[in-house]
């Protein structure tokens, strides 16, 4: 893709490391706890297999990633940073950047539903929210870093999918690290459906209708993309580092990263 530094690379994350699972699904929870009146994200959770250990093996990879950005972007405790997607779910496995970050005080949460609970949660964290496919309300550079996981996939068309990539790096001063799950995963991670998010997207969403996924069927609902399609979202600029990694389920890459490095840190 023109535009973009001979550094570009692909690296798989080989070693998984062992997490602790978050004790309250133990015992077969089916869904996690929502508050009354949380009806936006509600609907992200009607899935098969809604239990208890299905929400445990989801939690390493988040940890994973999570872990890989503490690594590769090593924020200081004076350094700002932009969460964009936060959830209104209250639930330990939601909103996971909050959980880990150990400078909560830093963090500006960003989502379309009221997350406002974050800020009673998290003393000196804020949440400010926005309105879908807009720019977002910050200067240029205003954070050091910007952060989003598994949200890029919910905002629309390849086009709007371009558009918030380009606001979070817009308003990230040093770095911008983002998640996404990887189309070719043989199971999509939302609906647990195996195989058929492969197809060519039309039939695909066809199928959901027929399966009773009206929701994801939209494809502002749910837009996933692939490493070359996440690759060809990054706007044809010079950087000191843009990386696409893998993050690995059972051996299969099941999560895209990208990490994108803009000044010397």
């Amino acid at each position: 893709m023109d535009g973009l530094p001979r550094s570009w690379a692909l690296k798989n994350d080989s070693k998984p490391r062992r997490v602790k699972p978050v004790s309250r699904y133990n015992r077969g929870v089916s869904a996690p706890e929502i508050d009354e009146g949380d009806a936006g994200d509600r609907r992200y959770y009607r899935r098969l297999f809604n239990y208890g250990f299905i929400w445990n093996l989801a939690h390493a990879p988040r940890r994973r990633m999570f872990e890989t950005f503490m690594a590769e972007l090593k924020p200081r405790a004076s350094e700002t940073v932009l969460d964009l997607g936060a959830s209104n779910l209250s639930e330990p496995l939601e909103n996971m950047f909050e959980v880990y970050y150990p400078h909560a005080s830093k963090i500006t949460a960003v989502g379309q539903e009221d997350c406002s609970f974050l800020e009673r949660r998290y003393p000196g964290l804020r949440f400010v929210k926005v309105e879908a496919h807009g720019p977002l309300p910050f200067k240029d550079g205003e954070f050091d870093i910007g952060f989003s996981s598994a949200t890029i996939e919910h905002v629309g068309s390849r086009r709007q999918q371009g558009l918030f990539l380009s606001e979070l790096l817009r308003v990230s001063k040093r770095a911008v690290f983002l998640t996404t799950p990887n189309r070719y995963f043989p199971v999509e991670l939302h609906t647990r459906l195996p195989l058929v998010h492969r197809l060519p997207p039309a039939v695909f969403r066809s199928i959901l209708r027929r399966l009773g996924f009206s929701f994801y069927a939209e494809e502002a609902n749910l837009n996933l993309v692939s490493r070359a399609e996440l690759k060809g979202l990054l706007p044809a600029a010079k950087f000191k580092r843009a990386e696409l990694r893998t993050c690995s389920f059972f051996g299969l890459p099941s999560n895209l990263i990208l990490i994108v490095e803009k000044t010397t840190s």
